[in-house]
């Protein structure tokens, strides 16, 4: 089976060459092959670029990343065969893509491993001064290195060099290849022998003939020169000149090229007879530059005899030459105004791509603002976790805002006192500027319709079209009303003020954990805490609570804010200098709130003051009296544990569920027991005793998702029928039941009183 193959390369100077090897292959070679195939050498792939500018070794990234960058490399290079398999014609053509960094080494190895018997190479004949500035390239490195089983032509602009393989069966080192050149022109043959044949065939007879030999089949063979049928057609028009400068050309590109494979293929023990070989070949020179003087001298006899001639032949020349000089002229002239054209059709669409880019980039950008608007008014309509009031309610029930139910004023707005769904509620409506906040206003909704705990609360629904935010009303205001007296309410028992801060710090503890993200309050402050007819303290105004992405330590400072939110006094110092926010800045708040508690003082100098009294062990003379006897052993832990809540640093103030709660709670729990005869003062029990769903006094109180406390076994049953509120009717998020350890404890109270 007879293997043809063309190596075959990319770029403007090498495909020139590539594509003359190609057509020469096709018309010459390809009849009598069974495979012909295309190949082109690759450099390896041993690093990727970043957009940096950097290189990153292939062993140093994933498997998957370096696969896909090579086989897109590879795909790239094997456009390079193209414009090749166009000039084949025909579907037999195989292309091989090789990869080495050394072209030379790789064809030499292929040539090696494949058995091919022909390799064709193109060139573009660099001239002597090129030659001996680059050296060696790879069609002479290729010609004068390959095996000799296989047939090697480098096929150049003006000639053809092959280098045939030895046909017959003796061992290479019997035999040794031919090497044969064909150059442009008749310049006569030159032949020497040693330990082979190298041949340089330039006449019309020899180059055909000597090609025919070997491919029996080739009855035609595509030959640079051609064969003249006369003795004036042979000799062309050249002086002198021109045939001395022919001749060093010659002798200049005959020895190099001899002297380039030679150098290549025989070794040193040889050279001595391929220098006896080489000035023979300059003593035939000598004698072809002899022929040509006699032949120049003939020549200028003929250039007398046709002056006349050349004299005409002169001015038509000049003519068509001033001819052709216009035409380039205009030609040139022709192009300038076709690039100028092109570059302003270019600019023109570049224009109107980038007017219409900006057009759709501002018309997104609208789109973008509208789609947001329409999420965020879908948002507000549709949530179904709370009850939804129209315009109409909320100026029904406010008596279009009357101030007769104005009943304060917080820092999002005015609170009026009045009812819906036959039910007394807290309605506030938000300012006008936080009304234009839609997303804040979304965000305050979103969390409070999640919040359901006995010391939160509890947000009944929302108006989306007035910004109005529906609340449950606690009839016994806010704890800054009994602090300082301002409604001349009577001052809260010593008890009961424990419970609160144990209340407190339930709620807060339940806001600190809330999934998936804690919830801390920020403003947490007496005027924040109501309470309800029972003197059960809720923790208010959560809508200035952020949401945090993460509980951040103590020792580290991340999440800030330009804006700081809250009073000033029951705010974080820490919070203050550096703009932290973090849940222990609500335990601040507790703990100055708690000391406010005990003695009844402002927030501005309370902490210092109680420090000061522990310090000198006179507790007793700032304890506020009209709270009654205090217990001076649990007061006394409620203002150290205080205190420490009220540190400067966030990493100095404790725990709130592992330190602070379970101090609390064992405080509380003297407080319920030094108040049973209080309690017992009234022997029909509080409704909130009573569970809604059986309507008894229950016995075991737990929290549902909607925020009402149920006995454990009817909300059980309830929630494995319904997925809804037995008092909302809305849906519940969740079916968790928390314990009510202080509802249980004030139960289990009033009954041992009843006894």
């Amino acid at each position: 089976m007879r293997s043809v193959a063309v190596a075959v390369n990319g770029g403007s100077r090498a495909g020139t060459g590539s594509r003359r090897a190609v057509q020469w292959a096709v018309e010459n070679l390809m009849p009598q092959a069974d495979r012909f195939i295309l190949v082109h050498v690759m450099p390896r792939i041993s690093s990727i670029p970043t957009p940096s500018g950097e290189c990153i070794p292939v062993m140093d990234l994933d498997a998957n990343v370096a696969a896909a960058y090579i086989q897109d490399v590879k795909e790239k290079f094997e456009q390079i065969f193209i414009p090749f398999k166009k000039l084949c014609k025909a579907s037999m053509v195989e292309t091989l893509l090789l990869e080495d960094d050394n072209p030379a080494t790789a064809l030499l190895r292929y040539i090696s491993e494949s058995g091919i018997q022909i390799l064709v190479l193109g060139t573009d004949s660099p001239n002597f001064i090129t030659r001996k500035l680059k050296g060696p390239g790879i069609p002479t490195t290729v010609l004068g290195s390959a095996p000799d089983t296989c047939d090697v032509y480098l096929v150049a602009r003006d000639r053809i060099i092959s280098k045939l393989a030895d046909s017959s069966s003796s061992p290479p080192r019997e035999t040794s290849s031919r090497y044969s050149v064909s150059t442009q022109g008749n310049t006569g043959d030159v032949d020497a022998h040693s330990g082979g044949e190298i041949t340089a065939f330039n006449s019309p007879t020899t180059g055909p003939d000597f090609l025919t030999n070997r491919f029996p089949s080739m009855s035609e063979w595509s030959y640079i020169g051609s064969q003249t049928s006369s003795p004036a057609n042979s000799l062309p028009s050249i002086n002198e000149g021109n045939l001395e400068s022919f001749r060093d050309d010659a002798e200049t590109a005959s020895i190099h090229s001899f002297n380039s494979m030679a150098s290549a293929q025989i070794e040193q023990p040889v050279m001595q007879e391929l220098k006896q070989l080489q000035l023979e070949l300059r003593n035939t020179i000598a004698m072809y530059k002899q022929v040509c003087e006699e032949l120049a001298l003939h020549q200028s006899k003929v250039h007398l005899l046709s002056a006349e001639y050349h004299e005409e032949s002169r001015r038509v020349n000049d003519s068509l030459k001033r001819e052709e000089s216009l035409r380039k002229i205009a030609a040139e002239e022709k192009e300038k105004y076709l690039k100028v054209m092109k570059e302003l059709e270019e600019a023109k669409i570049k224009f109107a791509k980038e007017s219409y880019e900006r057009q759709m980039a501002e018309i997104n950008v609208l789109k973008e603002s509208v789609e947001r608007k329409r999420i965020i008014d879908t948002l507000l309509s549709s949530d179904k976790r709370y009850r939804k009031y129209t315009m109409d309610e909320i100026n029904e029930a406010t008596d279009n805002f009357s101030k007769d139910l104005l009943i304060g004023e917080g820092g999002y707005g005015k609170v009026y006192k009045c009812s819906l769904d036959h039910t007394t509620v807290a309605v506030k409506v938000l300012h006008q500027d936080a009304l234009n906040k839609k997303e804040e206003f979304l965000k305050e909704v979103e969390i409070l319709s999640q919040l359901h705990h006995p010391n939160i609360i509890l947000l009944l629904g929302a108006c989306p079209e007035t910004g109005c935010l529906v609340y449950e009303y606690l009839e016994n205001g806010s704890l800054e009303d009994y602090l300082f007296n301002n409604s001349g309410k009577p001052p809260l028992p010593w008890y009961i003020r424990f419970r609160i801060v144990f209340e407190m710090a339930c709620g807060l503890s339940f806001l600190h954990n809330s999934k998936p993200e804690p919830i801390v309050h920020r403003d947490m402050k007496p005027g924040n805490i109501l309470l309800d007819r029972n003197y059960v303290s809720k923790i208010a105004d959560v809508g200035l609570a952020k949401l945090l992405s993460d509980v951040i330590p103590d020792n580290i400072t991340e999440y800030r804010e330009s804006i700081l939110a809250g009073t000033l006094h029951y705010m974080d110092p820490e919070y203050q200098r550096t703009g932290t926010v973090r849940p222990k800045s609500d335990v601040y708040a507790l703990g100055v709130i708690t000391l406010q508690l005990i003695t009844a003082r402002h927030a501005r100098g309370v902490i210092l003051a109680v420090e000061n009294a522990v310090k000198n062990g006179s507790i007793s003379h700032i304890l506020d009296k009209s709270a009654g006897d205090w217990p001076l052993i649990e007061t006394e832990e409620l203002a150290q544990i205080a205190l420490r809540c009220s540190a400067l640093r966030c990493r100095d103030r404790p725990e709130l569920d592992t330190e602070v709660l379970p101090l609390l709670k064992r405080i509380c729990d003297v407080a319920n027991a030094t108040a049973k005869v209080g309690r017992n003062s009234s022997t029909c029990p509080p409704s909130q005793y009573y569970c809604p769903i059986l309507q008894e006094i229950m016995d075991d109180p737990h929290i549902a998702a909607d925020g009402f406390t149920y006995e454990y076994r009817a909300i059980k049953a309830w929630l494995s029928k319904h997925d809804v509120s037995p008092v909302t009717k809305l849906t519940m998020q969740h079916s968790t039941l928390i314990p009510n350890h202080t509802l249980r404890s004030a139960i289990k109270e009033w009954r041992s009183g009843q006894k």
